[in-house]
């Protein structure tokens, strides 16, 4: 069995993680999904100050205070620059990280650094017009996202503080040291951001996949993405 620990993306929560828990656990394993604080079941958190660094420690003191160790980690879209500072901080603690679609920053990048002028630019504009500068109201979903899931998610999503955005990740152990791996969804929209760090994954020689699906498919392809984590815990397994 395996223990997956989730860091989620920016405007979603653990709750977005719903679906793949009873797959997960049918195959053996387990899920913890921890939420951000000023996200999700925690929104009623939210203030100005919420960074990075923020959302590092949140997730970093679940797994301290669950004593969790020999973790697969995985960092979903703005969730890779929290698991990379997860994996810094309480690498004694992790396996292996997997990046889902995901920012896979080096030291002193932010996730605005990663990330097209313009869009950057449109994400602070949002921010000051409907987010008292501080909080910028979420992207829309994929088109592929049933109306159903569509409705579901939605409702829940909220506005993520632009703090963690714009704040520099610091390494404070250098590189992280333990395997990585990296799935690329391929129905991606038009600026892309993500395949950028599927090729760096590919020139470093991280374990690579490519996944026939949008941005989220913990959401809209949980079937599929439970078999490729299954995947990568009995590689994990078998190397051991």
């Amino acid at each position: 069995m395996a223990t997956f620990v989730v860091a989620h993306g920016a405007w979603s929560a653990g709750w977005a993680w719903k679906k793949m828990h009873p797959l997960l656990s049918a195959a053996g394993h387990r899920l913890v999904t921890p939420t951000y604080t000023g996200l999700g079941e925690r929104a009623h958190l939210a203030h100005p100050g919420i960074d990075l660094e923020t959302h590092i420690l949140d997730v970093a003191s679940v797994l301290r205070c669950e004593d969790l160790e020999g973790v697969i980690l995985i960092g979903h879209s703005y969730g890779g620059m929290v698991a990379t500072g997860v994996a810094d901080r309480t690498r004694e603690r992790i396996a292996t990280v997997v990046y889902l679609d995901a920012f896979a920053p080096r030291d002193g990048e932010s996730s605005f650094d990663l990330q097209p002028t313009e869009r950057q630019a449109e994400m602070r504009a949002r921010a000051r017009l409907h987010g008292d500068g501080w909080r910028i109201p979420p992207n829309p979903m994929p088109p592929d996202t049933s109306e159903a899931d569509r409705a579901w998610a939605e409702a829940r999503r909220v506005p993520q503080p632009i703090k963690a955005f714009e704040q520099r990740l610091r390494l404070q152990n250098g590189e992280p040291r333990m395997p990585r791996h990296y799935i690329y969804c391929t129905k991606n929209a038009p600026g892309d951001v993500f395949r950028q760090f599927y090729d760096r994954a590919r020139r470093e020689s991280w374990p690579s996949y490519e996944m026939d699906a949008s941005h989220n498919p913990h959401i809209t392809a949980p079937e599929a993405l439970t078999r490729l984590l299954d995947g990568i815990a009995l590689s994990r397994r078998q190397a051991a």
